[in-house]
């Protein structure tokens, strides 16, 4: 089993195994996204990790999930100050959630850069069945119990109806490999939900989805992620000097 800082290593083709056999032969769920491709392939590949902007529901802390809720003009406003930070990136695409918050973020983004937002099913919030739309005290009501594992053993706990973090990680395994793939040597910038940012950087960096609420990634945030050596490198996190002003 990988030591939880240990990082996750590209595969060589040479090798002739799948991703999963990869996986398994390792002993570590986080390697699936490993790519038989030789390590320098994706050396000059960048991505762009973008948590959308501000909504109404960010304000008053619901989960928020698959509710397709729009940006609030705060976050409006953050988006075009990630526009702007990210117009001299050299981005040669820009996908997103198909839900709002995250579209309009993109839009934004992608006006920046003269490209069109490419919606990825896989970017998609996780989605918290029965819970979606609750505020903290309403979900803490109804299932003190499962409450309590979330803030304590997120990794294991599941929603009602919904999912669990390990189906994001699965999302965001396939999402990388992708990535790797198509855009082997650009620079890629993915919209997404704070739920699916947070798991992305614990994927990268190796760790287990129990660190899941010490990745921080607030509204509007950016975080940038390398390959160097043939691992994945996380270079930045939650950058947010671009939304200084903003109020």
């Amino acid at each position: 089993m990988l030591s939880p800082l240990q990082p996750p290593f590209l595969v060589h083709p040479s090798e002739g195994r799948s991703l999963e056999d990869a996986a398994i032969s390792q002993g570590c769920p986080l390697l699936c996204f490993m790519l038989r491709y030789p390590s320098d392939m994706n050396a000059g590949t960048r991505i762009i990790l973008v948590r959308h902007g501000q909504t109404v529901w960010n304000r008053g802390e619901r989960f928020r999930g698959r509710s397709d809720i729009p940006l609030d003009e705060i976050g409006l406003k953050q988006s075009e100050a990630i526009a702007g930070k990210l117009a001299p990136s050299g981005a040669g695409a820009v996908l997103s959630s198909p839900l709002r918050r995250t579209m309009m973020t993109a839009q934004a983004i992608a006006a920046a850069l003269g490209l069109s937002v490419e919606p990825w099913e896989d970017l998609i919030d996780i989605d918290y069945g029965l819970w979606q739309g609750l505020s903290t005290a309403e979900a803490r009501a109804r299932d003190p119990l499962l409450y309590q594992r979330w803030l304590e053993s997120p990794h294991l706990a599941a929603f009602p109806g919904g999912e669990g973090l390990g189906d994001v990680r699965d999302r965001v395994v396939r999402v990388i490999a992708t990535v790797l793939a198509r855009y082997a040597n650009r620079t890629v910038i993915l919209v997404t939900h704070v739920v699916v940012c947070r798991v992305f950087v614990c994927t990268v960096l190796g760790l287990d989805l129990s660190h899941f609420w010490q990745i921080a990634q607030d509204p509007g945030a950016i975080s940038t992620i390398g390959v160097r050596e043939g691992m994945l490198v996380l270079n930045s996190m939650n950058d947010t000097c671009h939304l200084k002003g903003i109020a």
